[in-house]
């Protein structure tokens, strides 16, 4: 059978409502995104789930409470994965962004790999951590299921890694609030994506529209 991980993005918070760049700052969910993680819930409860890992960031964290639950299991909180550190422009939108730090967004929106957002990370480093991550999961649950709650842009590195996808364009990769994509591991160069942001489990209300 292999490793079969399911990956979920957390459930909204006000600053995703917003538009702001949250990065590393701990911003818990909005009630909307309490209710986006229930309805996670209720569709994965009839799994069964060898473990749950979590970011260490509030908002991935009480997403994977309210959906480990059911399971009546603890979350194990992994520190690198956390979405990427934006530096000066966490808390800001990207039209703020813009306006401040006009060249180096043109720069980093054009190669993410090679430059560095201003006191925060370079995509590379993103990617290193997050996919190190999971392949020491996927090492020490090499069968069963696996429950894991992250960001958007781990989850956007590791799609990316698992399918060879260049990493400058890893932005196109939508990633909603409480969506679920699930990657089966029988070997990590044999990964197959079996599924990628799908938010079927919530409420017309509770997921953006396709613009």
């Amino acid at each position: 059978m292999g490793s079969r991980l399911y990956l979920v993005r957390h459930g909204e918070t006000n600053w995703n409502k917003e538009t702001r760049f949250q990065g590393q700052v701990d911003v818990p969910l909005s009630e909307k995104g309490m209710e986006q993680a229930k309805a996670l819930s209720k569709r994965l409860a009839g799994q069964n789930f060898a473990a749950c890992f979590s970011s260490s960031l509030s908002r991935a964290r009480e997403t994977a409470a309210i959906i480990a639950n059911p399971h009546h299991m603890s979350v194990q909180v992994m520190q690198d994965l956390q979405e990427m550190n934006f530096g000066y422009w966490e808390g800001l939108t990207a039209e703020e962004i813009q306006q401040k730090y006009d060249r180096e967004s043109a720069a980093w929106w054009s190669r993410p790999l090679e430059n560095r957002v201003p006191g925060g990370e370079t995509l590379v480093e993103l990617a290193e951590r997050s996919v190190q991550s999971v392949k020491t999961i996927v090492q020490q649950y090499p069968e069963g299921q696996v429950l894991l709650v992250t960001h958007g842009g781990v989850i956007r590195c590791i799609v990316s890694a698992v399918l060879g996808i260049d990493l400058n364009q890893y932005w196109r990769l939508r990633q909603d609030n409480a969506s679920l994509t699930i990657i089966d591991f029988y070997q990590w160069e044999k990964a197959i994506l079996m599924l990628y942001n799908d938010c079927s489990h919530l409420a017309p209300g509770q997921v953006p529209p396709v613009l």
